[in-house]
């Protein structure tokens, strides 16, 4: 339960004192600057000290350090900056960075002295363990000493390091791992700096705004800290964000030196195959966003406006009256932080199925809009209890390119069929490699991990596993990850962390999957109908019918499943562009319509006659008809439940002829009027070039099956003679011992002449009157 307080004029100067019960300590006047050096001296004596078992740089994180860190600040504070830093975070600019640094040269010095002791001892142990021999050995403890050593570097160093936790083109599998624990340790500021930022942002007084705010954050991270309050003018709960003062000048300098540091890297080192100057620029520019919360409130407007329509995801409103560049208002939203086990749990919340949720989001960010939020740890995701999973902090956010988006599910693709070749092309396309790079050479490294993960099936990867092992690649070949990708990677992994948190077997790309499928389905962009093609189609041009039955299966778990979406695909297979996949599913559509009328008929035989041997004789089983009937008998219950009747049976043929064509005509014009009786849609679809086609398909498949089993009864006569008694007839040896009748065996002719006459019209397609 948080402390509330409000704010009431001081009689005792200008200014607004913070009340809280009966203390009243006085509040800093709203520029800090202004504050007098006893004052200040005060503030630092009251300060507690840091106990002498810590390491020098622990200073920055007790509270005295971060005063100490402020006052420093604030002393300097150019009024250029901040205006700066806002236009730097839409379009960075490193040489206007530092022309404005210029008159802080001594704090840049001083600055630089630290960071300059600090790194150059880990790359002097780095250089060591190259000499010696000892690289692989000492890894995993050298990356505990980079996490340890931009910890005490401060904020902007923590940010560089959780970036590089997702970069597995520039660090090897351990640095990752241990980078990935990477967390902010600054302590919260004190409140009374906080309420001077507010007053100063907003040009009014606590009061005016607040009529109550919490004595303490509820919240607090390395750039803000958040504060629970009612807003006056409306008396709405709010979330108030209150950026940490100096934070913007302590980062800019930070990233100033930074910049100078990598760039000397990069004209003596060749162990990494990528510049990194350019990566500076590109994360400098997204910090500096961060800072600006205006921007982060458009943002989330912007995301809750894209994904309003996502079932069960939710962000905060912005109030824009109480917001400004350093103060966002938000709505409160009451909820349980998904790493709250016990909370979750009390709440009856099943963690799994909020990250379920995450996941399609996730997916639905990168790929459909390309606008993502590139910060998802699990601080930043509430679970409701009706339901809603909701997104908080929108300063990280990041855009996938158009093209990179169709390119990731053709990569999908790609890695299910095991091509490749394909693969590596794909990279060209997501911006991992120059088109001048030739990439064939990485081929037999994907194949030897793959080959080896993808034992299962690719559902039942662990997308950790597939991040490490492809980790170990990129590292090894001149890939330059782009950053929307490595960010989209750290989303997923962290989601799937918090998942298995709860469940030891939770596999995330199995989870991912309906979604894809989905897309798959009923996407239009030619894009993805090549890679539907992909997939369902082998080397050969044949349908991989149990491909298209999971991808049916799988989309119709997707949280926001339609069944009318698949409209889109039948417009696409009728359509001149789905002309590759008609004819292979016209002949799969022949054999399950085929096996699904001969099965009948052989059921009604045995009605008849009372013997299985005699069904299966007059209708013969072609090869694969018994894997086909547990599918042909799937589809014949889907078209009940959608036409809600039975299917059209087959035409009883009492003609002659080995085939008469026009049974299978009737059976196709059956099938196509009871669709258009049930989906009336299904007529437009019957006036597209595609569908003559397919119903001469699937007339001549149904012919050609047909004699297909004419010709193998005509052989089956040859075949052991059978016994007949009245309207029984069995095999001579099949049945047991005392049941077959003493009478006179007669002639193959006679008997199925004799058969012919029994069954007569209960064989589809003219065989009927082939045995007679």
């Amino acid at each position: 339960m948080h402390q509330y307080v409000f704010y009431q004029p001081c009689l005792g100067c200008q200014h607004r004192a913070l009340t809280s019960h009966a203390t009243r300590p006085p509040r800093l006047h709203s520029r800090l600057s202004a504050s007098s050096p006893q004052t200040q001296a005060a503030l630092r004596t009251a300060a507690p000290r840091p106990k002498k078992d810590k390491s020098p740089g622990d200073w920055f994180f007790t509270q005295r350090g971060q005063q100490d860190w402020v006052n420093a600040m604030e002393i300097k504070q150019n009024t250029d900056i901040p205006e700066l830093l806002r236009e730097l975070g839409i379009k960075y600019d490193p040489d206007r960075l530092a022309e404005a640094l210029k008159s802080r040269r001594g704090q840049v010095r001083s600055r630089a002295v630290q960071i300059t002791a600090t790194v150059g001892a880990f790359v002097a142990r780095i250089l060591k363990d190259y000499a010696t021999g000892s690289v692989q050995a000492n890894m995993r403890k050298r990356a505990v000493q980079l996490r340890e050593l931009l910890t005490k570097l401060g904020p902007s160093f923590v940010k560089v390091g959780q970036a590089l936790s997702s970069r597995p083109d520039l660090l090897p599998k351990p640095y990752l791992e241990v980078l990935s624990d990477l967390q902010d340790r600054l302590q919260p500021f004190p409140t009374d700096q906080a309420m001077a930022v507010i007053e100063e942002e907003l040009q009014a007084s606590i009061g005016d705004v607040f009529s109550q705010l919490s004595a303490q954050p509820v919240a607090a991270a390395s750039l803000g800290q958040v504060y629970k309050g009612i807003l006056r003018s409306t008396g709405e709960s709010v979330a108030v964000k209150v950026q940490r003062p100096g934070i913007g000048d302590h980062i800019a300098v930070d990233m100033l030196l930074l910049r100078r540091l990598m760039a000397v890297i990069d004209k003596n080192q060749t162990i990494i195959s990528q510049p990194l100057v350019p990566l500076v620029d590109e994360f400098a520019m997204r910090l500096f966003g961060e800072l600006d919360y205006i921007q982060e409130g458009h943002s989330c407007e912007k995301f809750a406006k894209l994904y309003a329509h996502v079932p069960r995801i939710r962000a905060p409103g912005i109030h824009w009256s109480a917001t400004a560049s350093k103060v966002l208002c938000m709505e409160w939203i009451d909820g349980v932080k998904l790493t709250d086990k016990p909370k979750m749990d009390a709440a009856g919340l099943d963690i799994i199925d909020f990250v379920d949720i995450g996941i399609e989001c996730t997916l639905r960010q990168l790929l459909e809009h390309g606008y993502f939020h590139a910060d998802p740890h699990p601080g930043n995701l509430l679970a409701t209890t009706s339901g809603d999973l909701v997104y908080l902090d929108f300063g990280m956010m990041s855009e996938a390119p158009q093209g990179a988006r169709y390119a990731i599910i053709a990569h999908v693709v790609h890695l299910v069929n095991r091509d490749y070749q394909a693969m590596c092309r794909d990279y060209y396309k997501l911006e991992f490699m120059d088109p001048s790079v030739d990439t064939s050479p990485i081929a037999p490294a994907l194949a030897e991990f793959f080959d080896d993960a993808l034992g299962a099936s690719v559902s039942q990867l662990n997308f950790r596993a597939i991040v490490d092992g492809l980790g170990n690649v990129l590292f090894q070949y001149p890939f330059r990850v782009p950053a929307y990708y490595a960010l989209i990677l750290r989303s997923l992994t962290v989601l799937e962390g918090l998942a298995l948190s709860a469940d030891r077997e939770y596999k995330l790309l199995g989870r991912a999957y309906p979604y894809m499928a989905r897309r798959l389905l009923t996407d239009p962009a030619p894009q993805l109908r090549a890679s539907f093609e992909e997939l369902v189609l082998d080397e050969g041009g044949g349908l991989r019918w149990n491909r298209l039955e999971n991808l049916m299966e799988e989309s119709s778990k997707s949280v926001d499943y339609n069944p009318s979406q698949l409209w889109l695909l039948a417009d696409w297979l009728v359509g001149e562009s789905g002309r590759a996949v008609r004819k292979p599913l016209c002949h799969e559509l022949v054999r399950l319509l085929d096996t699904l009328v001969a099965d009948d008929v052989r059921r009604n035989i045995v009605q008849r006659t009372g013997n299985q041997w005699w069904a299966e004789r007059l209708v013969p089983i072609l090869p694969g008809d018994r894997e086909m009937l547990p599918r042909a008998r799937m589809l014949q219950n889907t078209l009940r439940q959608q036409l809600d009747t039975s299917p059209p049976q087959s035409q009883r043929i009492k003609g002659g002829g080995v085939t008469q064509p026009e049974g299978a005509r009737h059976l196709v014009d059956g099938l196509q009027s009871s669709l258009q009786a049930a989906m009336p849609r299904f007529q437009e679809l019957m006036n597209q070039p595609g569908a003559a086609e397919i119903r001469a398909e699937l007339t001549r498949g149904l012919v050609e099956r047909s004699i297909a089993r004419a010709v193998r009864l005509v052989f089956n006569q040859n075949q052991a003679t059978p016994q007949v008694q009245g309207g029984a007839v069995q095999a001579q040896g099949v049945l047991p011992a005392g049941t077959v009748p003493s009478g006179q065996r007669q002639p193959a002719s006679q008997q199925l002449k004799r058969a012919g006459q029994i069954l007569q019209g209960t064989l589809p397609l003219g065989v009927a009157s082939s045995v007679q």
